[in-house]
């Protein structure tokens, strides 16, 4: 059995009772802590602002289409808040602290709280914020690439989510309007 492992047995049972106040974070953590953290409070933060636009097009959301269109708003805050709570558990496993203070929340998060006057504003601009947390997404998970696998694969999941939202999104516009051309 000997060369299946990187690191034998006893110097892996050693190194795990080194320093173990840090919980999941090991010696063998290759992540740049700082960073990841900080990047994992950014998608935090995006995540609440995605939330809350949700909610309020939920809320806001009126005319002969509304009531199809608001129950896909409110089942995307469902899963958006989902995402955050993932996003805020690992940041507490990595030994982080959750950034949940309300100031400042707007220039932590990627995207922007636009409310949207009517129903197609509404998707337009949850449609745009799907976009930019897809972007974000695939930016720290080429970031992150082998170094932390746990939170790759957390962001790669959450990026499989935003993806289907935006192609929610984007067949509402195009039913809703017929006009709307892709790019």
């Amino acid at each position: 059995m000997t060369g299946e492992f990187f690191t034998d047995v006893k110097t892996l049972r050693e190194r795990a009772r080194q320093h173990i106040e840090r919980g999941a974070v090991t010696k063998g953590y290759k992540g740049q802590l700082d960073v990841v953290l900080r990047l994992l409070n950014e998608a935090l933060a995006t995540e609440i602002v995605c939330v809350l636009r949700y909610k309020r097009h939920y809320f806001m959301a009126t005319g002969i289409h509304s009531q199809a269109v608001a129950a896909e708003f409110l089942e995307h805050a469902g899963e958006e808040q989902g995402h955050a709570d993932q996003i805020a558990a690992r940041i507490v496993q990595l030994g982080g602290s959750p950034d949940l203070d309300p100031q400042g929340l707007h220039t932590r998060s990627h995207s922007e709280y636009v409310a949207g006057e009517s129903l197609l504003d509404m998707i337009r601009e949850d449609l745009v914020a799907e976009r930019i947390a897809i972007d974000s997404y695939a930016e720290m998970i080429r970031y992150i690439g082998d170094s932390d696998s746990t939170t790759r694969t957390m962001l790669e999941e959450i990026l499989a989510t935003e993806e289907e939202h935006a192609d929610d999104l984007a067949n509402l516009l195009a039913t809703l309007d017929p006009t709307e051309k892709a790019d």
